[in-house]
């Protein structure tokens, strides 16, 4: 398919909220599998529709140990949390960048896959991370946002 072009902060288009989608059909999975092309080719783990400017609740994830198959979650909604960890993350929005971020250890997250079908995952360890960071997108959270403002400052003026 094609290569989406990633926006990049501090781009306002990432502070857009999603819209969930009422129905799944062709045009929903060409974004889909557009978006896998996308982060395959940028070799990023996860990605939310919002970051290639699409405002729908879609989120794509691949190449964690914990998955065997890609994994799609559409208009996704974190149901339980427990637990506290934390790991280095990045994120294809904000290129070079990495920081500790703090998150819940344990999700359970409803959501329907690419066939329409509602699913229910509980997980933990990067998965959930990875999960947690992609849902933030939607809601127009960045990985930022957990850093302190003199951080932000800075990083605001390296991507200017």
């Amino acid at each position: 398919m094609s290569v989406l072009k990633i926006l990049k902060y501090p781009d306002d288009r990432l502070r857009i909220i999603a819209k969930p989608i009422s129905k799944i059909d062709t045009k929903i999975h060409n974004i889909i599998i557009n978006m896998f092309d996308t982060m395959y080719y940028e070799n990023g783990i996860g990605l939310a529709a919002t970051q290639v400017n699409i405002p729908l609740q879609i989120i794509v994830i691949d190449k964690i140990e914990e998955l065997n198959h890609p994994l799609v979650l559409i208009n996704p909604k974190i149901t339980k949390r427990s637990g506290l960890t934390s790991i280095q993350e990045g994120c294809l929005s904000i290129p070079n960048y990495q920081a500790e971020i703090s998150r819940s250890k344990k999700i359970t997250v409803t959501a329907l896959n690419y066939f329409g079908k509602r699913i229910k995952l509980k997980t933990s360890s990067t998965l959930s991370i990875c999960i947690q960071h992609e849902i933030d997108h939607l809601i127009g959270k960045l990985l930022i946002d957990y850093l302190s403002n003199l951080t932000n400052l800075k990083l605001l003026k390296k991507n200017k």
